[in-house]
């Protein structure tokens, strides 16, 4: 089966200024995840993005850019599967599956991507996912005339242990994988998909300074 390795970068961004080229451990910040795709099982790694200056760091770390998005799609509320299906639309090969690796996730290994392809078939796609931990929607409160009320999934007695409580998983933006029939009906998850479990410290998404900050912070300990 073909897969593509997409990897969406647009050039702005509001969170941090020229993001996907922010420096990390002395590369930019799209080299983890172009790494990590290159050194993965996946035969094709495209780049999809408005940016001349990314569109050539990309080239330049081993990736493909094929094509530059149009303006339609470089805005901060476009929709991931509006990336993929025009990437699909704009190269001549063709593959079964889209493998989007976004570049906020950088410790997402190659070992996670081949895990993910080892999970795939032609009917159920794959995400990553990583488990909440304390902040388990169990514990959580609604706030109602200035007073905490209880969900009516909270925990039944207050402040349960967290053993005692049905783990919950939240998607970690690192992988997905989708065939092609659900992408073209605008779904990554579709009927059926299985998750990949990721490790929390493989799971960071950068999204604000305070990220950088903890990614920066995690390489200095030695912790990825």
């Amino acid at each position: 089966m073909r897969i593509l390795g997409l990897i969406p970068a647009r050039g702005g961004s509001k969170s941090i200024r020229n993001k996907n080229l922010i420096d990390l451990g002395g590369r930019p910040l799209i080299a983890w995840t172009i790494n990590s795709a290159k050194e993965s099982e996946l035969l094709d790694v495209i780049v999809s993005t408005d940016s001349p200056e990314i569109a050539k760091v990309a080239k330049d770390f081993g990736a493909q850019v094929p094509f530059l998005r149009p303006d339609r799609l470089s805005g901060d509320e476009i929709l991931s599967i509006d990336v993929v299906l025009h990437a699909l639309e704009n190269i001549k090969e063709k593959y079964q599956a889209v493998l989007l690796l976004q570049p906020t996730s950088p410790f997402r290994s190659s070992t996670d991507i081949n895990d993910a392809i080892g999970m795939f078939n032609e009917t159920t796609n794959v995400i990553s996912v990583v488990d909440v931990g304390g902040n388990h929607p169990a514990r959580m409160k609604f706030i109602k005339d200035d007073l905490l009320i209880d969900p009516p999934f909270g925990e039944e007695v207050e402040n349960m242990p967290r053993q005692k409580l049905q783990p919950v998983y939240i998607r970690n933006g690192a992988i997905y994988l989708t065939n092609l029939v659900d992408l073209k009906n605008r779904t990554f998850k579709g009927s059926r998909c299985r998750a990949l479990i990721m490790p929390k410290v493989r799971s960071l998404n950068i999204d604000s300074e305070f990220d950088l900050t903890i990614a920066r912070a995690m390489l200095s300990q030695g912790l990825v």
